[in-house]
């Protein structure tokens, strides 16, 4: 595998060609939306439907002709041990569908997550939503965009400064109780919820704030909208100020982090108290 850097003509390229895989990837999943869902449980009991492996699918054959000599490593395709990913300086992590509990409940917040990792930080991703066709696109170092349907895609950046009170992002079908008490220390707030990669995104194009996440993710979960919320000019830190990276263990579990838009603001004391 290539370990040159990539240029940003080199990524500019490539984040063209993963809309296109994204969107068509969304267009499978919707086929299923609009039919009885049916659910199995994987090991770790999480959802599992026809359209998160349809997605897989076309993700992963897409990808291969792509980049051949990019590795890849998706939700659906998880079994690579750690000794072997540990090598890789770069790969594609992929959630082929982010949200499949919104997806069941037919609410529309899930979407499709492609992102490619570069010496442990994702320097390119595609978020796409399947129900309004929105597209979300970050290279970081070039700039993040919005694109709806056919429309031309449109730059987004973070707020800054934030908004008066401030609008808070969470977890649709992960509340947390305990969040409410970091919460307090941030003074009047307005509370958000979201379902899927979108709670980064409403970060990113300056619609909320702040995204503080307590609960379990996986790496597949945040890549994506990571390199957008970076593009955009926010940050993704852990709880104790280093930047999130991925590919630095053998468990796929990420620790707590914050997702955040004003870097002047100190939004870390909170959760460190």
């Amino acid at each position: 595998m290539p370990d040159h850097r990539l240029s940003r003509s080199d990524l500019s390229r490539l984040a063209d060609e993963i809309a296109r895989i994204a969107a068509t990837a969304g267009e499978a999943i919707l086929e299923v939306y609009g039919q009885d869902i049916e659910v199995v449980s994987k090991e770790d009991d999480s959802p599992l439907t026809r359209a998160d492996l349809a997605s897989h699918r076309i993700i992963r054959d897409a990808l291969a002709r792509l980049t051949p000599d990019i590795p890849l490593l998706s939700e659906e395709s998880a079994a690579i041990d750690f000794e072997t990913r540990s090598s890789w300086q770069r790969y594609w992590l992929v959630d082929p569908l982010d949200g499949t509990k919104e997806f069941i409940n037919r609410n529309g917040e899930f979407t499709v997550n492609i992102a490619l990792i570069d010496r442990h930080e994702p320097v390119l991703g595609v978020v796409y939503v399947p129900v309004t066709g929105v597209t979300y696109t970050g290279i970081v170092g070039i700039g993040a965009t919005r694109q709806e349907g056919g429309q031309a895609a449109l730059p987004i950046s973070v707020r800054i400064p934030c908004a008066d009170p401030l609008v808070v992002v969470g977890s649709r079908s992960h509340a947390n109780p305990a969040l409410a008490e970091h919460l307090e220390a941030l003074g009047h707030h307005e509370l958000v919820s979201m379902g899927s990669s979108l709670k980064f995104c409403l970060v990113a194009e300056g619609k909320a704030d702040f995204y503080p996440r307590l609960g379990p993710t996986s790496e597949w979960d945040t890549a994506a909208a990571h390199a957008v919320v970076v593009a955009a000019g926010g940050r993704i830190v852990t709880l104790d100020g280093q930047p999130l990276q991925y590919n630095r263990k053998a468990s796929y579990l990420n620790p707590e982090f914050l997702v955040i838009s004003d870097p002047s603001r100190d939004w870390l004391a909170p959760f460190q108290s």
